[in-house]
């Protein structure tokens, strides 16, 4: 029993011809043949053999980029997903409302085979490229987070050859610092050219008076940091900031900007459209891949209004499953790309097949 030189299988060239071809496989029309095929094999693994490392042909292998930085196509527009980092929060399903509901939750998880211990958030920042011209959709921690599972984003933006003047949209779902800071660093504009979108609603809760979180369920104590921190960031971006409204296109109008109030007054989701292509960046309409889809009715404590963010899920998610929308999850496991398809009267992400070659 033997088996034909690997190099049959076509490996250097890409190409894959199936397993290594056995003796038992091959189907001689005589004894005389079978056998010249089994000499010349021997013959090839003889040669093989004699060969030292230094007569051995040297093979140029252009392997993928770190696989934090992912591209994609969405008509004719350049997508590309780069993770920010990660999250993993210790509260486990205490972060999960209602309470009552917990141990059903427990239950998805299981049959999931999802971790019971802790809730794992992903950080995952969508570009645009049109031309020279980049777009942002948030832009995660910053570089200079002191935690190393964050701030990822610049040394993506590095790999793909994107310097910071090419970006000239930003768009800011929310306000809270996983999707802002990165756009501030060091004390300055992150991309100076950028002009940065957010809704009236958004920009007005944080600069108001007295923000109102009475109707979340988050901790209440590091809230006064995280408005000065807020301000401080709009303060810094004062001169790139313009408020758009809900339908409104951008970017080549390329993207159309959808109102998706709850997790924060003024949160937006984007719609990509191109060449009859369409994306949903469904931004923190839904934090878990099982949960949330499991049980729409199902929030997280970090949103500020639960009950209008459930609405905004539901329509938001009978939408996309009509029109069989691709969608990308900020929170999602990397690289976010997925369908939200309906599972009974609730839903389920089904993430999309991911390859680095066509």
């Amino acid at each position: 029993m033997f088996a034909l030189p690997l190099g049959w299988r076509g490996y250097g060239a890409g190409v894959d011809f199936g397993p290594p071809l056995m003796a038992s496989a091959i189907q001689p029309s005589s004894r005389r043949e079978f056998l010249g095929a089994a000499a010349f094999a021997l013959a090839g693994l003889a040669t093989a053999s004699r060969l030292g490392a230094a007569d051995a042909p040297k093979v140029s292998v252009k392997r993928p980029p770190n696989p934090f930085v992912y591209k994609f196509n969405i008509g004719k527009i350049e997508a590309f997903s780069i993770s920010d980092g990660h999250m993993l929060f210790k509260q486990g399903l205490e972060l999960m409302w209602p309470e009552a509901d917990r141990p059903t939750m427990k239950d998805a998880l299981v049959f999931n085979r999802e971790r019971l211990d802790a809730l794992p958030l992903y950080v995952n920042i969508m570009g645009l490229k049109v031309g020279d011209e980049v777009a942002l959709i948030d832009a995660g921690f910053g570089e200079r987070h002191p935690n190393p599972n964050f701030g990822w984003l610049a040394e993506g933006l590095r790999q793909l050859g994107i310097k910071p003047e090419q970006v000239t949209t930003g768009f800011l779902s929310h306000s809270h610092s996983d999707h802002l800071d990165g756009f501030v660093d060091n004390g300055k504009p992150a991309f100076p050219n950028a002009k940065i979108y957010l809704l009236q609603e958004e920009y007005d809760f944080w600069r108001g008076p007295n923000p109102d979180f009475s109707k979340s369920k988050r901790d209440k104590k590091p809230l006064p940091n995280m408005v000065k921190t807020v301000c401080r960031n709009f303060d810094i971006l004062k001169d790139q900031l313009v408020i758009a409204k809900d339908g409104q296109k951008l970017f080549h109008e390329a993207v159309t900007v959808i109102a998706a109030p709850g997790h924060t007054d003024g949160h937006a989701c984007f719609e990509i459209r191109s060449e009859g292509e369409s994306l949903v960046h469904i931004s923190d309409v839904v934090h878990h891949h099982v949960l949330m889809f499991d049980n729409v009715g199902w929030t997280v404590a970090m949103d500020h209004d639960p009950e209008t963010a459930v609405k905004t899920r539901r329509k938001l998610f009978a939408r996309m499953a009509k029109e069989k929308s691709r969608a990308f999850g900020f929170h999602l496991p990397w690289p976010g790309i997925g369908t939200v398809v309906p599972k009974g009267d609730q839903y389920a992400w089904v993430p999309e097949r991911f390859s680095w070659g066509s």
